[in-house]
């Protein structure tokens, strides 16, 4: 099998903007598992699950800014991650006007 291959932050192109019913948050506190308390751009926070397609992939620590889709049924408190920016992304959205928080 072998290691895989780690991939620095500055080199990753990709980038997903925020489409309808997507809100950015910044990480405001780890709760084990797969749970993170988000401070949504709306002004709520959102008790946030980290999708498992990202659980083993994607490491989240407080203070990221990530993707959120709330819950269709409590959409003001609940919400699943959808994507983590890195530092430079973070810097690219703030330019842009995407990101105020």
């Amino acid at each position: 099998m072998g290691k895989k291959k780690v991939l620095s932050e500055g080199n990753l192109n990709e980038m997903m903007y925020p489409s309808q019913n997507e809100l950015l948050g910044l990480v405001t506190k780890l709760l084990g598992f797969d749970r993170i308390m988000v401070k949504c751009q709306d002004g709520k926070e959102r008790l946030c699950r980290i999708r498992g397609k990202m659980k083993r992939r994607v490491w989240i620590r407080e203070g990221d800014v990530v993707l959120v889709s709330p819950w269709d049924f409590q959409s003001d408190t609940r919400g699943d991650v959808v994507w983590r920016y890195t530092q430079g992304q973070a810097e690219v959205l703030r330019r842009k006007g995407y990101l105020n928080l």
